[in-house]
Formats: structure tokens, sequence, C-alpha cells
């Protein structure tokens, strides 16, 4: 059957009341998250997985609420760029040097609807891209044997920092914390416990549900606390919006050259939506006649969040195909998926083909609701801001705690989640990153699993992990990984912070 069959059956799957309710809740709290500032879109899927498993939810309905929370929250993440010169999250930093500047001329209505407009084109598209380079590189995947998928994980532990990640030593010392965690439990093959202390709840290991709740949700509470935040934000007015085709059509190539160039960079593994909106921006203002970019020019809004968007739906290629994930957010949707007995990777597309083109046309769909609700709703959305976070964090806290209780029923894991949440915050204020934590604890298992396998059938032989160009050449990729971002690392986040500092000049 070919793809567009599949998409079209997919659409069968979106187009229900059902699946079009959840895709509009998700994409509501989405937006309302990613507009609150230091959340963001893994923040946001993490609160709400025990959410989606205490109200009993399919996995169709599952995924395509927390995808729909994934793309609402990329699209929020530009009202508090714009209306405070605060990124919602760390992709939506560039859209601060534009869009900032054009809310201080009274164009934040303006700003606002153009960067929905490039949200959506940048989404848009990258989903063209998934639905035609998803299955292409699934069938590609059907090659790998245990040795090729070792390498695959090392590959995706080893670019984990990315170009725009502060330390390497950091992130591989976080993956080894993650893949140490995983080790806990009941050894399959043997049988033997393994750093369980006799304790009944660790036999079948750490839930990584729990993990994902305390290191993300929690640790953002801890934070808030510290900060002492108790009164709103003051945001820049909205005024009336005007705004004329011949403004869209002015800011359009724009938006289709970030959407490509984002969806690339959420494709290409270590890179990411941040690394996405930098590029975009950087080649449109190099590109574009100078006009008035870093003083309010609409296209210095648009080009950023088409390429934060394209990158976000890109990251989802290598989850859904090589159950590696691209960004942080879809690690968070693979302990979903993982939890949801779903094993994400080139069977994927066989064996639960109506879920994944269901998920992928609901992402069409989604997109279309975003743009439809960002545009009319925005005033709405904005006053969450003013809203002092003291009131906030707790409900968003409750929130995690009933879900956590309600799926296990046991109040260990409420202790785990809270133990996890303060170990978070702990990482956080050394700078450790989280994300390689979660990806070490949900893909140690698989990882443990294949070089055993691989071991097995080269009877010991540690020559096997080589015994292929495939393989050899994800070993090479792997150790460019992790050597290209020490050379040009510094020099990407040199330029990245030269323009968050020109956004605060602003």
């Amino acid at each position: 059957m070919d793809t567009m069959s599949l998409l079209m059956q997919g659409f069968s799957v979106a187009l229900t009341p059902e699946s079009i309710m959840f895709a509009v809740i998700g994409a509501i709290l989405g937006t309302l998250i990613g507009a609150l500032p230091g959340l963001g879109p893994a923040n946001g899927v993490a609160i709400l997985i025990p959410l989606a498993f205490s109200l009993g939810l399919s996995p169709t309905s599952s995924l395509i609420l927390l995808t729909s929370v994934y793309a609402g929250a990329m699209y929020g993440g530009r009202i508090s760029s714009i209306l405070l010169n605060i990124p919602g999250d760390e992709p939506a930093m560039m859209t601060c040097l534009d869009g900032y500047p054009m809310a201080l001329k009274g164009k934040a209505a303006e700003a606002l609807a153009i960067s929905a407009i490039a949200s959506f084109i940048g989404s848009f598209i990258a989903t063209i891209g998934l639905v035609i380079l998803a299955p292409i590189l699934a069938k590609f995947a059907l090659r790998f044997g245990p040795s090729e998928y070792f390498a695959l994980f090392a590959l995706a532990f080893a670019t984990l920092g990315g170009i725009t990640g502060k330390n390497q030593f950091k992130t591989l010392m976080a993956a080894a914390i993650g893949l140490m965690i995983a080790t806990v439990g009941i050894d399959i093959s043997t049988g033997v416990q393994r750093y369980t202390f006799n304790t009944l709840e660790l036999f079948e290991g750490v839930d990584f549900i729990i993990a994902i709740v305390g290191l993300f949700a929690i640790s953002e509470l801890l934070f808030f606390l510290e900060r002492h935040a108790g009164d709103g934000l003051k945001q820049v007015a909205i005024n009336k919006l005007k705004l004329s085709p011949k403004d869209i059509v002015k800011v359009l190539p724009a938006s289709f050259r970030g959407a490509v160039l984002g969806f690339i960079a959420g494709v290409l593994p270590g890179a990411g939506a941040s690394l996405g909106s930098f590029i975009s921006y950087t080649l449109e203002k190099r590109t574009s006649d100078k006009g008035e970019f870093g003083k309010g020019d609409p296209r210095g809004v648009a080009a950023p969040e088409a390429g934060n968007n394209g990158a976000a739906s890109g990251a989802l290629v290598p989850m859904l195909t090589l159950g590696v994930p691209g960004s942080g957010t879809t690690a968070v949707l693979l302990a979903m998926l993982i939890s949801l007995n779903i094993s994400p990777g080139p069977m994927l597309f066989q064996q639960n083909a109506d879920l994944v083109w269901g998920v992928i046309a609901a992402m069409f769909v989604g997109n279309l609701v975003l743009l439809l609700l960002n545009i009319p709703m925005v005033g709405i959305f904005v006053k969450l801001l003013s809203i002092p976070p003291k009131y906030l964090m707790p409900i968003v806290t409750l929130i995690a705690s009933v879900g956590i209780y309600s799926v296990s029923h046991s109040a260990l894991d409420l202790y785990f989640m809270v133990g996890f949440g303060v170990a978070g915050y702990i990482f956080r204020k050394v700078d450790i990153p989280l994300v390689p934590i979660i990806l070490g604890m949900l893909l140690g298992p698989e990882m443990e699993k294949s070089l055993r396998h691989a071991l097995v059938l080269s009877d010991g032989d540690w020559g096997v992990l080589l015994n292929s160009g495939l393989s050899i050449g994800l070993w090479v990729v792997a150790i460019l990984g992790l050597i290209l971002p020490i050379i040009v690392g510094p020099i990407v986040r040199a330029k990245m912070a030269r323009s968050k500092d020109a956004a605060k000049e602003a």
C-alpha cells in the first residue's frame, strides 16, 4: 500500500470527533503552557502524560493529545518572546530579536499573527517531509542487526549534547546516570536482581514516567519557589490587528526557507529546534536585503518561528522510524510509546500502521486548529501571563501528582517523583542536562539487549560491533558527533549569546 493510501487511512482516524476533540484540547493546553516562560514543550508533555493515563485514553488518543500539546507549546513560546522579550523556551529566543521591537512599535498583534502563520507553514511543510521521509527511513532501518542498533544507540548518546550544548562531558555523565538507573530491576536474561535492595517495587525497575514528571515538572516548581515568583508579568499591550495580504506575502519566502532548514535541523541527530531557529534567522538576515532586522522586521519573526516549528516536526522522524528521539520533547513522547507497549522503530509502520498514520494525519489537523485558534484567541492566551506563578505552579504539581498516583495507586511512586524532582533541581543548578538521563533510562534496556544479542551471535567476539559498513559508518558519525560540538559549538553558542544580548538591549 502506497504512502498516500496510508495517509488517507490516517485521516479517517484523525477526523473522528474524538480525535478532533483531543487535538483541540491539546492545542489549547500546549499554547497555554508554551506561553509561560520556562516551561516549554518538554515540561508540558511530561505534565500531561499522567493525565492521559489516568483518563484511560487509547494509545491513538493519547498520542494525538500529546503531539498537539507539543505543537501548541512550540506556537505558544512566541507569545512571551514578543510581548515580554522573554523566550518561552530556548528555540523561541531568536523570535525576541524582531518580535519584541515590533511590539514596542505598537505592532504586537501583527507580530503574533505573523509568527502564527510562519509556525503553521513550518509545521505543515515539516509534516509533509515526515510523510515522505519516515517510511523510506523505516524501510532502510529494517537492515539493522543487533550490532547496528547498538551503534545507533551510541550515536544517539554521542550527539545528544548537540552543537548548542554547553558541556559534552556533563551530557555524557547525565546519559551514564540514566543508563545506571536503567539497570535497576530483575535481569531479563539471568533473573538476577540488580540494585533492588530487596524492595518489591524496584523488581520491575524504575518507571520512567515517574522520572520524567519528577525531573521536569517538580524541579520546575522548585525553581519557581527559589525565585519567589509571586507577581505576574506585565506585557506590552496588544493593538488591534491590521495585517494586510501584502504583509503576509512579504514573509512567505522567509517562512518557507525557515521551514525547510528547520526540518533538516530536526532530522539531524544533535541539532534540534534551537539550531533550526538560529540558522533560519541568520540565513534570512544575510541573504535578504538588510531591511530592519533587529529593529522589528517581520521576516525576523517569520524565519525563526518557521524554523523551530519545522525542527519540532522533523525531530519525530528518527523517533518514529529508529526509536531514537531527535529532541527532549520527542524523548518524552518516546517514553509514552514505550509505556503503552508500543515499540518505536522500523516495525512501527507495519505493526501499528493505523496508530502512526493517524497521529501523522492528526498533526495536519492540529496545525490547522492551532492557526485558527491562535490568531483570534491570542488575547485570551496572553491573559495567562498576568496570573501570578504562585497560583499556577501548585496547580501544575497537583495535576502531575494525581496523575502519577492514579496510574499506580502507590504512595512510594509519589516519593520517587519528589526524589527525582529534587535530583532534577540539583542537576539543573550544576548545569547537568536532564534529557540525557531520560534517554539513558529509555534506551538502556534495548541497548543492553542489542549488545548481548550481538555477542551471543559472535560467540563473545567484540569485533562483531564493527562487522558491517553500516555499523562502521554509525560509529564514525558518533565520533564526529562527540568531536564537532567541541570545535564548532563555542562559535555557534557565542553567536547565539550575542543575538540574545541584542534582544535584551532592544
